[in-house]
């Protein structure tokens, strides 16, 4: 019984290392609190929650009254990453700073948070875990290793191809995983900066980043180089927004006005307080 190769394994591996790496060095020589990765824990996992239990009730009526359309369903998903991740991760970090638990130090580790959550966990620990289960059956003989070969022969091809052609599909997986990292950083970054410094510009900036999953739909009729090349020059143009907005305030992250119930918050000298 042929079973996958090996090399299939590179995909979540590799999006697993650079996860927990960047994680890890923000933790070591930035600042990153385990406070803060658990809050972008409840971002993300909220968001997907009410992602699931949204599409579980409209999905197929939606699918039925628009005929399939993928413009329509393109707006269908971008709006819901766009309302449930997005304004999710800004009434998050809301939340948590009125409770002082959250700072603008704190801007760019949420977002990695945001983005390890959806890559090194969810995209590749169950990629992970798919590739050792179908392994571990295709290799154990009998008829449930026939069973899932006919399945995965007729449903997903691309697992028994050659390395030379496996390669390609590993790198435009990784890159697509690069493009994700970027974005929820992007957003992650941008919504803190708006609590923290009261910049409802921000906000602003951060929302339409969520409809980069207006893509998904198009994926088949673009190409697979086309899609993801569109789809990383957006999320390299999220985070050149981000950074570039944001860069006045990141210089003096220290001087983050404090939530106060009596007396009026301090900006540092030339931010204004609010848009």
């Amino acid at each position: 019984m042929q079973n996958i190769d090996p090399i299939y394994f590179l995909t979540p591996l590799i999006v697993i290392g650079f996860s927990l790496g960047l994680v890890a060095y923000w933790r070591l020589r930035k600042r990153f609190s385990a406070w803060v990765l658990l809050l972008s824990l409840a971002a993300y996992a909220g968001a997907i929650i009410l992602k699931d239990i949204f599409q579980v009730v409209t999905l197929k009526p939606f699918e039925a009254a628009v005929g399939g359309d993928p413009a329509a369903l393109g707006i269908y998903f971008g709006l819901q990453t766009v309302i449930f991740e997005v304004g999710g991760a800004y009434l998050v970090a809301w939340y948590a700073f009125s409770r002082g638990k959250i700072r603008a130090e704190d801007a760019s580790g949420y977002g990695i948070g945001l983005a390890f959550w959806e890559n090194g966990i969810l995209i590749g620990g169950s990629l992970l875990l798919d590739y050792a289960i179908i392994s571990l059956t295709l290799s154990g003989g009998g008829s449930a290793s026939q069973q899932l070969f006919a399945i995965l022969a007729n449903d997903s091809p691309a697992l028994f191809y050659s390395p030379s052609f496996a390669f390609p599909l590993i790198g435009s997986a990784v890159l697509e995983r690069v493009s994700s990292l970027f974005v929820h950083f992007s957003w992650g970054l941008l919504c803190v900066s708006a609590v923290v410094f009261r910049r409802r510009l921000f906000l602003l900036l951060a929302l339409p980043m969520g409809l980069v999953d207006f893509l998904p739909p198009f994926a088949g009729s673009m190409g697979l180089l086309d899609f993801e090349g569109v789809l990383f020059a957006l999320s390299l143009l999220s985070l050149a927004v981000a950074l570039v907005s944001t860069r006045a305030f990141r210089r003096h992250p220290s001087e983050t006005p404090r939530p106060s119930s009596g007396s009026p918050q301090q900006m540092p000298e030339g931010v204004p307080l609010r848009d």
